[in-house]
């Protein structure tokens, strides 16, 4: 005859399982980082981040294309809200590249952190065409007559 036995939610001393003695921070760069990761992850996604404030990061030094550009989160002790800013490549259907990026995110942070994420929003900012070289729209900026 097989024994079984059950798992109980108390260890012996009485003071709980303990995976829930102590409380658990998880700091909004580190769910930053996680959703853009995530977003960058759908092929649809360009880069992160609106053009003008893309162009004043990268010509600050140290300010380069991290990983949270273009991502804004709050974090509560449950629950996460995320923005996003995207560029995404000329001929996607933006709508479609929309909720993957949604779904990703949500999937990733929820299933790394345990928070719940409550909402996704999402800013197309800009449409990287095929023909564009990287720093085109920088160099155009910057211009004051053509």
């Amino acid at each position: 005859m097989t024994e079984t036995t059950q798992r109980s939610n108390t260890s012996q001393d009485g003071l709980g399982a303990p995976g829930t003695r102590g409380s658990t921070a998880i700091a909004d760069p580190v769910v930053a980082k996680i959703a853009g990761m995530a977003a960058r992850e759908i092929p649809e996604v360009h880069h992160l981040g609106g053009g003008m404030t893309r162009a004043l990061r990268q010509r600050v030094p140290g300010g380069g294309g991290g990983v949270t550009q273009g991502v804004k989160v709050e974090v509560g002790e449950r629950q996460a809200a995320v923005d996003l800013a995207l560029v995404v490549e000329y001929g996607a259907a933006i709508a479609d590249t929309a909720a993957d990026v949604r779904t990703n995110v949500i999937n990733a942070v929820e299933r790394m952190t345990g928070l719940e994420v409550v909402e996704v929003n999402i800013a197309v900012g800009d449409v990287h065409l095929p023909d564009e070289e990287e720093g085109e729209d920088e160099q155009q900026e910057g211009r004051r007559v053509a």
